[in-house]
């Protein structure tokens, strides 16, 4: 989802606006937030996963279609700083997860040279499409990224 302050709205410089997602049956979940120093954001919308006993489901067998809500709140933008710090750590800690996955990789065809480590010129094409291959048939692999 993508949110962002008009030009003409004013917002006290010590405000965010704040953005929660309810999928039916569930609390409100914080996505992300806009201030004056940061007027737009491009949010992910965390949904159950399939299967979880928390799982959404815009249909209810024969009944109507079921709505998710979307909630805008003016708050201080100092108590969601903690908010965006703990989202933060959680792409830091992915991204460090897939950099151990390419040094794993990298290491099973490494050579020595002296006092250099060498490894074939095509290492990062061949690690990649590995990755986007295990991505593809294993739904799971990606998932045992995210912390």
């Amino acid at each position: 989802m993508c949110i962002f302050l008009l030009n003409n709205f004013t917002l006290p410089p010590d405000k965010a606006l704040a953005v929660y997602v309810q999928s039916p049956g569930s609390a409100f979940a914080f996505c992300g937030a806009v201030t004056v120093s940061r007027p737009s954001a491009v949010l992910s919308l965390q949904w159950p996963e399939p299967g979880s006993a928390a799982q959404l489901q815009l249909t209810a067998g024969d009944s109507a279609p079921l709505s998710a809500k979307i909630g805008i709140s003016v708050e201080d933008a100092a108590s969601l700083q903690s908010l965006d710090v703990a989202a933060e750590r959680k792409i830091e800690r992915l991204a460090m997860r897939v950099g151990e996955n390419l040094f794993n990789f990298m290491q099973s065809f490494c050579g020595v040279d002296g006092s250099k480590l060498v490894v074939p010129m095509d290492i990062l094409d061949r690690w990649f499409k590995k990755f986007q291959e295990r991505a593809k048939r294993d739904p799971g692999f990606l998932k045992s990224f995210a912390l």
